[in-house]
């Protein structure tokens, strides 16, 4: 028997009631409840100059959800004997640089490989992700790379550059391009007729959507200007990725023991299992077994989620960023299965600071609810977590509960740590100003200011980066967006930890950049 309230279709448009006004991008949903589709409903414009609706036909980019089907015909591969997950990386990728530990494709696959996410580091070397770039470029960043964020398998963090190394090798493998072999292998016999691989955001094709920015004065168009792999660069429709969805549910392509490869929680060296498998997150909501992906583009965002033990699976692509899907598809799980929303756990809003490191979050009082912001982003807690607070992010290991003394504790991949609030208007035990420099890199770095706020000037052969920099503490400083100022609940894009030799580089999925003072 459905679980399904007589008014579930209602609520669920209320959702997206903000994508139903007029001149506003959308976004298409449905859910499935043990392979019957039950609802879906297609909302705003695929186009706004054109005045063209959402439907279930049009074809969006699905961003990061693109990671499964690359893991999957890796898988396949392996399944064929053509390569094992425990190879090292440089077997089949020669320019990946050897660093203190090795890395293995499995490590690639789970988010644990340590390296650096080449995306940030092209940013952060002067590349805009908006202007032109090839996969050269990303092959010669990952190359440069001269540190691991940890030692593999320890941890996990977001990592696009791991990705971008298996469509290569898949590539390698099977001698035919990325879409080739997603083609032959899963779409094809699948049926997915209008899912592929879109290298180029400016690419021309019927039926697409374009994508969207929200700014001051209304939307606006919105394209990366890098060549997408299986990183992120795949398109494709409702339809499809329903099929696709059902498929995870009853394997047509692929085997049920792949997927449950896919689907387990990896195990840290600390033996506490971790959010991510193998191309799949792996969760329990409202004491439920959840696993799906998301993800995010220029102007996108999408979300697959399956509720494994109830057959439940909702999948929600939008052409604009003005949505955070993975918190709405479990709102529609919370209204299909009737869960009550849990009391807030009251935070005291403000900056805090890992105690020994230099892991650094905020806590916004949003309309009396505490919500996250770090150099990630921001959004809402899930106060039903089982072990306690968590960012309500699609990926992340974070757990955070407040202490009575202000400090809160964390956990992160099974790791303790305890976080301290931090002073506002600090100032730095000395300015930071002078010419730094990482060799491996090639990246100079120019600093002027005092011991309160500063310019922070990055050059490397990738561009420029220019941008302030604000005091955090006597040892750290907030690298922000160009032009922006440190008010409350505005995002940095990093922190510079002050060393005996420079400062050490940290952003969301960059740890431990190394900068000499020369």
């Amino acid at each position: 028997m459905s679980k399904m309230p007589a008014d579930f279709a209602k609520r669920i448009d209320a959702l997206f009631q903000d994508f139903q006004k007029p001149g506003s991008p959308g976004a298409v949903v449905a859910v499935t409840e043990h392979g019957q589709e039950v609802f879906a409903n297609a909302y705003g414009l695929a186009n706004i100059n054109d005045d063209v609706a959402m439907n279930r036909k049009t074809i969006l980019r699905i961003g990061s959800q693109t990671k499964q089907f690359t893991v999957l015909m890796i898988l396949m591969l392996e399944a064929e004997g053509k390569l094992n997950l425990a190879d090292a990386v440089q077997k089949y990728l020669p320019y990946v640089p050897v660093l203190e530990h090795p890395v293995t494709l499995a490590h690639l696959c789970a988010n644990t490989s340590g390296y650096r996410d080449h995306l940030e580091s092209m940013i952060f070397g002067g590349l805009s992700i908006f202007a032109p770039s090839t996969r050269q470029t990303g092959r010669d960043v990952i190359a440069r790379q001269d540190a691991l964020n940890f030692k593999p398998g320890s941890a996990m963090l977001y990592s696009n550059a791991g990705f971008f190394m298996l469509s290569e090798i898949v590539e390698e493998l099977d001698g035919t391009s990325f879409n080739e072999s997603l083609r032959r292998r899963i779409t094809g016999p699948l049926g997915m007729d209008d899912t592929s691989l879109l290298i180029r955001d400016n690419a021309a094709m019927k039926r697409l959507a374009a994508h969207y920015t929200l700014r001051p004065d209304g939307f606006a168009n919105l394209g990366w200007g890098l060549d997408l792999g299986g990183e992120g660069g795949m398109i494709s429709t409702l339809d499809d990725m329903v099929v696709w969805q059902q498929n995870l549910f009853a394997p047509k392509v692929g085997t049920p023991a792949m997927y449950e490869r896919m689907s387990t929680r990896w195990t840290f060296d600390n033996g506490a299992t971790g959010a991510y498998g193998l191309g799949l997150v792996s969760d329990v909501y409202r004491g439920r077994r959840v696993v799906g992906h998301g993800g995010t583009v220029a102007g996108g965002k999408s979300e697959s989620t399956r509720f494994v033990d109830d057959g439940l699976g909702i999948v929600i692509i939008a052409n604009h960023d003005q949505i955070a899907p993975f918190s709405v598809a479990r709102r529609i799980a919370d209204i299909y299965f009737g869960n009550e929303t849990p009391k807030p756990v009251t935070f005291a809003p403000g900056r805090y600071r890992q105690e020994g490191g230099s892991d650094v979050f905020e806590i916004v009082d949003t309309n009396g609810v505490a919500t996250f912001l770090n150099a990630g982003g921001g959004g809402t807690f899930d106060f039903g977590a089982a072990h306690g607070p968590k960012p309500e992010r699609g990926i992340t290991d974070l757990v955070l509960v407040p202490r009575t003394d202000g400090k809160i504790d964390g956990t992160f991949c099974g790791m303790p740590r305890v976080f301290a609030p931090m002073q506002p208007a600090a100032r730095a035990a000395r300015p930071l100003a002078g010419k730094y420099r990482n060799s491996t890199q090639g990246f100079d770095v120019e600093i002027t200011g005092d011991d309160s706020a500063g310019e922070f000037r990055m050059r490397s052969d990738l561009g420029a980066l220019n941008a302030p920099i604000v005091a955090a503490d006597k040892d750290l400083w907030f690298l922000l967006q160009p032009g922006a100022d440190m008010r409350p609940g505005l995002p940095w894009m990093a922190t510079l930890t002050v060393t005996g030799s420079g400062f050490e580089f940290n952003s969301d999925r960059i740890r431990k950049l190394a900068f000499t003072k020369i």
